[in-house]
């Protein structure tokens, strides 16, 4: 049978309110109960799509017997703006997003990608792993809203980064200055602002273009960006300031969560545990370290490392950016999880 995003919508509506009334027989209960779960990130991103795909064939492989995930990447059912909806709605039953596009929503996920934070965040993956103090906050303030992060795939990604072009390069923070940037991110934005640069939004899709025709000069991404678009053939170099960055977590409505057996969440932990511990490692070692970087390398990239001084001073012309996000969160929330993520104790 084939299924389309319409069909979909009613059908799982109808079958959320039923279970909401309890209206599920108890020999429904005798087969593995199947679950629903999304991604727009399309398996082309080996690197990101690893941690996700391996949960999936994790509970499907080990735990079958008592649930079986149906599982739709590549934004195939629900595109990459449905998929907190749908979550609320309870028309799925988990979904992967990556943190920074939907800090809006959830504002305690900018932790995930606070300038001046994500360095030390980046360098020290416990602090963000299940049951970490941070993480343990994090989940806290989602509750709030109604939902439950069961992880944060043990750590970020390795930050984004400044790629530029041949004609325009930025080797340094007074670089930015007048340079035109494609970011994505809201604390990325706030970031090349603060440094006299503009921030330009561009689709992962159209930035080679962009960045060939001299529509922006520079773009802030993450390695795996840069290599699934091929955006090294058209920067000349990176200067390797961390400006920001994301996770790739996974969600649940906390009522639906809570609703499942205890056979039912028990499998799909055994798969969070698995997630925790491989989805950011992976990526950032087995794929960026060990795949991407030496490629680049070799290929005539030049990598420029900033000196202590200039991630100092990136650090403290940003902290309007974390000002504003503390402001967001709450004061006592806010300072707590940046002294979390930088290692003091909160």
């Amino acid at each position: 049978m084939t299924i389309n995003r319409r069909g979909f919508m009613t059908a799982t509506g109808a079958l959320a309110l039923g279970s909401a009334l309890g209206l599920h027989s108890s020999a429904a209960y005798a087969e593995a109960q199947k679950l629903t779960g999304v991604t727009y990130l399309p398996p082309s991103y080996a690197d990101l799509a690893y941690g996700s795909q391996g949960f999936v064939d994790f509970v499907n492989e080990k735990h079958g017997d008592v649930a079986t995930i149906e599982f739709y990447d590549s934004g195939r059912l629900l595109s990459a703006d449905e998929q907190l909806p749908a979550l609320r709605a309870g028309t799925i039953d988990f979904m992967f997003h990556t943190t920074s596009y939907v800090t809006r929503s959830l504002p305690i996920l900018g932790i995930t990608g606070l300038p001046g934070v994500v360095g030390e965040l980046y360098e020290n993956p416990d602090r963000l792993k299940r049951g970490s103090p941070l993480f343990q906050l994090v989940e806290d303030e989602l509750k709030k809203s109604g939902l439950t992060v069961l992880s944060l795939g043990g750590g970020i990604m390795e930050p984004e980064y400044i790629w530029s072009t041949k004609d325009s390069p930025i080797r340094s923070l007074d670089d930015i200055e007048g340079k035109k940037l494609r970011v994505v991110s809201f604390e990325a934005t706030k970031a090349i602002e603060d440094f006299g640069g503009a921030a330009v939004r561009i689709p992962s899709s159209e930035l080679y273009l962009a960045m060939q025709r001299g529509t922006v000069d520079a773009a802030v991404a993450n390695i795996s960006t840069i290599n699934g678009r091929k955006i090294q053939e058209q920067a000349s170099q990176v200067y390797k300031l961390p400006v920001t960055a994301f996770g790739i977590g996974i969600f649940v409505q906390t009522d639906r969560w809570e609703a499942m057996s205890e056979e039912v969440r028990n499998a799909m932990m055994a798969g969070v545990e698995w997630f925790d511990e491989n989805s950011a490692r992976v990526a950032n070692q087995d794929y960026f370290d060990a795949k991407y970087w030496p490629a680049f390398r070799e290929a005539g990239l030049e990598v420029i490392e900033p000196t202590e001084a200039e991630v100092e001073r990136f650090r403290e012309v940003s902290t309007n950016v974390r000002e504003a996000w503390i402001g967001e969160v709450g004061e006592e929330v806010g300072k707590k999880a940046i002294d979390l993520a930088m290692g003091k104790d909160a």
